[in-house]
């Protein structure tokens, strides 16, 4: 993982054909700059599916959620497809602004592995 902010850490990998991202810290006002970015940077050079792992994530917020709103745009724009694993706060966060159907938030990583390679 590499330090996007001083709050924000992330990588990623590629597993069954999916790009997996991984997050730990807050996704909030001053690191979604960096969160968007980073994620688009790794988009641009693969075209495989893409699951977001929040579970780590202690807090995320409006700001956050608007990144995450971005980025499931541009992957359907791509026909890409995108899902979003979250722990209890932010199931709860993304589900309270009625977002859980348009970011694909699916229960753990293993069932977005499931979805996207069956």
């Amino acid at each position: 993982m590499q330090r996007l902010t001083v709050s924000l850490r992330g990588g990623f990998e590629k597993r069954k054909a999916c790009l997996v991202f991984y997050f730990t810290g807050q996704l909030d006002a001053y690191s979604e700059k960096q969160f968007t970015d980073f994620v688009d940077e790794v988009l641009k050079a693969n075209d495989l599916s893409v699951v977001i792992d929040l579970s780590k994530i202690d807090f995320i917020d409006s700001s956050g959620l608007g990144a995450m709103v971005h980025i499931a745009k541009d992957c359907n724009k791509q026909k890409r497809s995108f899902l979003v694993v979250g722990n209890p706060r932010v199931k709860q966060t993304i589900k309270l602004v009625r977002l859980e159907e348009f970011l694909h938030l699916v229960e753990d990583l293993d069932s977005a592995l499931g979805q996207l390679t069956a």
